[in-house]
């Protein structure tokens, strides 16, 4: 008896379904990947001619603590170190405007506590831009 031979298939790998789950997934993670905003920009501002006006008695609230949680608000010295002379303070300087800018300088030295207290003033009275100053370390090889 003879028996027909039939023809050998070649054996291969259809890389179309693959490529097609590959890009949806890259579709996908790119949709839903959350771009983070650069909150730094250079910007060259334009120049004018007219005179620049008078500044501001406050553009910013700069809140500088020694080691020993000694306060003081743009250069001036608080009475005591409490949380409601800062605040009166902070209040004062600000006039009620939450939108200036809200910088702690604190002494490498100073406790914790100073610190926290001058943050959770600026919690309280609604500041949104604060920021804590440091400095850059020396590198030592």
């Amino acid at each position: 008896m003879k028996f027909k031979r039939q023809r050998s298939q070649e054996v291969g790998v259809d890389l179309t379904p693959l490529i097609d789950v590959v890009f949806l997934l890259l579709i996908f993670f790119m949709v839903s990947t959350t771009f983070t905003r650069e909150s730094h920009l250079q910007v060259e501002l334009p120049e004018a001619s007219a005179e620049p006006a008078s500044p501001a008695e406050a553009e910013q609230i700069d809140v500088v603590i020694n080691a020993e949680g000694q306060y003081m608000l743009n250069g001036r010295s608080l009475v005591n170190n409490r949380r409601e002379t800062l605040e009166r303070g902070v209040k004062e300087l600000s006039g009620g405007d939450s939108s200036l800018p809200y910088i702690i300088t604190a002494d490498a030295r100073t406790a914790h506590e100073f610190v926290v207290r001058a943050m959770d003033v600026a919690g309280r009275l609604g500041f949104a831009k604060l920021s804590i100053t440091t400095e850059r370390e020396t590198e030592t090889q």
